[in-house]
């Protein structure tokens, strides 16, 4: 597949996801969420990790693009939700390798929900924030009403969402909604040590770290001891596991080919 609204890059098991849409701060279109949902398929067979970020300083991702002539054409928010969004955010969360977002700057409405989608949001810290939909008269969506109460807790979550008001890098590091906040100058660098260090580990335990994680929300004591179980056993019949016993043996960094 062709795309024109994103840029994909692959390079030693990882795959780089780039929002390209820099003179509209990178916001989603219709075109934009077909490719994003078709990248992360096409990715996750050939990838160890996966990273989404976007074009330029000033945006990661402005979210909805309200200019688009086809979506602003369909008044039909149910729908676009459902058959456009939600297909694009389940082929994010549901990745199985881990994914990572960085957030290059703003991070508006479904943009900044976008991010949460991904297991770890690395952010600059000229970055920030914005659950923005009650400025336009709508409620949260693209999963922010399911990931924020989940990450800042259910106070934090509210005031998110009732007054709509910028949240800095620093700030959604400090109350638990990112991993961290990097200063400017160092975010490349660092965002690209961080998706190489997944891209070379064990990929079985990763996966397995991620679906456990996610469960135990749903999941009682009892069931999820059960399903440590299962997904632990998983891990000790990889060669990951037997080269991580032999590496700690001899003293040496471990080289996990990812089965």
């Amino acid at each position: 597949m062709e795309y024109e609204t994103i840029t994909l890059a692959s390079d030693e098991g990882a795959t780089v996801i780039t929002l390209n849409r820099p003179e509209v701060m990178n916001a989603l279109n219709t075109q934009m969420r077909a490719e994003l949902l078709h990248a992360f398929k096409e990715a996750e067979q050939t990838s160890r990790v996966v990273v989404l970020t976007g074009t330029g300083d000033r945006a990661f991702c402005s979210g909805q693009d309200l200019g688009d002539r086809v979506s602003a054409a369909n008044v039909d928010l149910e729908r676009t939700l459902r058959d456009e969004y939600e297909p694009m955010l389940r082929a994010i969360y549901d990745c199985p390798v881990p994914t990572i977002a960085a957030v290059n700057g703003t991070a508006a409405g479904a943009g900044a929900n976008l991010a949460l989608a991904c297991d770890v949001v690395i952010a600059t810290e000229s970055a920030n924030f914005l659950q923005a939909f009650t400025r336009i008269g709508l409620m949260p969506d693209a999963g922010g009403t399911y990931w924020l109460p989940r990450q800042m807790g259910f106070a934090k979550a509210m005031g998110a969402a009732l007054f709509a008001e910028p949240i800095s890098a620093r700030q959604a590091a400090d109350w638990g909604m990112i991993w961290e906040a990097v200063p400017d100058a160092d975010f490349a660098a660092h965002w690209q040590e961080r998706a190489a260090k997944l891209a070379n580990g064990p990929t079985v335990a990763l996966s397995n770290t991620k679906r456990a994680i996610r469960d135990s929300f749903e999941n009682g004591l009892t069931g999820q001891l059960a399903l440590e179980s299962q997904l632990q056993g998983d891990c000790g019949r990889t060669r990951d596991f037997q080269e991580g016993v032999m590496a700690f043996l001899e003293k040496r960094p471990p080289h996990y080919e990812g089965r």
